[in-house]
């Protein structure tokens, strides 16, 4: 019998990596696009990409850690409640476990049965999962989040870095979005792959947005452009 192939336990990670790898392309790409819009070289261009690149990875790892950190705070806090609540008043939340069975189907004897075995194994563990939603498959790293996010970001920012070093400067717009679309269905590929979901909803959603961002960094690029020209 084959075994099942679950994909909830990737969540942490995936998340933190899928969005980092998106925005580092994205946000990149869109500076050096409203850059070239309104630029005539290449320097100021690879300076807005790099720029955007470090200092992207830098805000993403922050923004993730503290993130992660503060869930993770709270967490901690209800565990700690919840431990003090299982020492002073065992008997209250042995029901409450109990109507928490009941809810989800068992009959009333069934569930006070789980209930006492399972407070018997691991009363805070039983809380913690049943009544607070925690588990050790949620729970999420911060820094494994913050490192998947800077990398991840560092590798998509890298893409559009690599077509301002390389593309012609007169159609640098046209370079940039074109192969960032492409960047960016392959990533959204990917993250479908990896968390089992469906491909072809993950790439037309990043892609759409993604469109819309760089069309709006355009557009600020050739208003700047013919401002100061």
């Amino acid at each position: 019998m084959e075994t099942e192939v679950h994909y909830i336990n990737r969540s942490g990670w995936l998340r933190a990596a899928v969005l980092g790898a998106n925005d580092g392309i994205l946000s990149t790409t869109s500076l050096a696009i409203g850059v070239a819009a309104a630029s005539v070289t290449r320097e100021p261009i690879l300076l807005a990409a790099v720029a955007g690149l470090v200092a992207g990875a830098l805000s993403m790892a922050a923004g993730e850690y503290v993130s992660v950190s503060s869930q993770s705070d709270v967490e901690t806090a209800d565990l700690k409640r919840e431990k003090i609540a299982l020492e002073t008043l065992p008997e209250e939340e042995l029901e409450e476990l109990t109507d928490i069975y009941i809810q989800r189907g068992l009959n009333k004897e069934l569930a006070r049965q789980v209930a006492v075995e399972l407070t018997a194994h691991d009363a805070l563990e039983a809380h913690a999962r049943d009544e607070l939603g925690i588990n050790e498959i949620t729970q999420a790293n911060p820094l494994t989040a913050a490192f998947a996010s800077a990398i991840s970001f560092i590798i998509g920012g890298l893409l559009p870095l690599l077509v301002a070093i390389f593309a012609p400067i007169k159609e640098m717009v046209f370079y940039q979005y074109g192969f960032s679309i492409l960047f960016l269905a392959l990533s959204g590929i990917l993250a479908a792959k990896a968390g089992g979901s469906h491909t072809f909803k993950a790439v037309m959603r990043i892609c759409i947005w993604g469109t819309f961002a760089m069309a709006m960094s355009a557009l600020v690029g050739y208003l700047f452009g013919v401002q100061t020209a």
